[in-house]
């Protein structure tokens, strides 16, 4: 860090196992000090922040490839036999190479005329919590924070999923159904980057504003709800939205984002 111009006034390890150290500069040049942990501690977790991390008071995440290990829509069109070809505009648009709205339509055009019994095998044969999920949102709940999962992805899956792992509330997408088969549209609007800003813009809102707030996401239409967070934490994720969050998890799962707080082992639900 002194080879990059990050002056050093404190460094310590935060617990006996070794896992986190804080460091504390009085410089304000966040690029420096995340390209020295890059360049010399990769794969790696981190958050930097102007002040003592505290525990937040709204908790707002992304579900795929987030808070479960999959992107649903992906494996949903397995069953129609056209996961590769979904598969790879899901990927571009994560990649911020697509228009979000264009290709969530694309992709659900194509699930016309597919059973709604897929979704329930997808949901009991495919869809898995990330490690450390559960423990994350019971944990920040018990401290009294509240939980919204928000999704590009479907109320079909989302649901399902936040009950799982006991989110407060869901913000998402839901399919068209007519006579028990998906009929290629969507009903109401489409919860987008716009949709994922304002709504954590909203839970602060309603908490008196200056409220103390999490996110986390893996994909570029999570860019503005990460970039607008107290602490904005990408998880695993695409480069854009790596470079957007003032924090990472790289190496850890997601319970590094407690460790990243500075909540101490002892007060987690396991």
């Amino acid at each position: 860090m002194a080879q990059g111009g990050v002056r050093i006034a404190d460094a310590a390890m935060l617990n006996f196992c070794g896992q986190t150290m804080q460091i504390d500069s009085p410089d304000d040049d966040t690029a420096a000090m995340r390209g020295a942990l890059d360049a010399h501690f990769s794969p790696s977790d981190g958050l930097i922040t102007a002040d003592e991390p505290v525990v937040p008071q709204v908790f707002i995440s992304d579900m795929d490839s987030t808070m479960i290990g999959q992107e649903c829509i992906d494996e949903l069109a397995d069953f129609a036999g056209l996961k590769d070809r979904i598969a790879a505009i899901t990927e571009r648009a994560m990649q911020g190479e697509l228009d979000f709205a264009q290709a969530l339509h694309e992709r659900v055009g194509l699930l016309a005329g597919l059973s709604t019994s897929a979704i329930d095998e997808c949901l009991a044969t495919r869809i898995k919590p990330m490690p450390g999920a559960r423990t994350l949102v019971q944990t920040l709940r018990k401290m009294g924070c509240r939980t919204v999962l928000v999704t590009g992805g479907f109320h079909q899956f989302a649901d399902p999923v936040a009950e799982m792992l006991g989110f407060d509330h869901v913000v998402g997408n839901r399919l068209a159904v007519s006579d028990g088969k998906l009929t290629g549209g969507l009903l109401g609007g489409i919860v987008d980057s716009a949709v994922k800003k304002a709504t954590l813009e909203a839970e602060v809102a309603a908490l008196g504003g200056g409220a103390i707030s999490l996110a986390t996401g893996d994909g570029a239409n999570d860019i503005p709800m990460i970039a607008a967070a107290t602490y904005g934490i990408a998880y695993r994720a695409k480069p854009k939205a790596r470079a957007a969050a003032n924090g990472w998890v790289d190496r850890g799962d997601l319970t590094s984002v407690l460790r990243l707080l500075g909540i101490p082992e002892a007060d987690w639900v396991r």
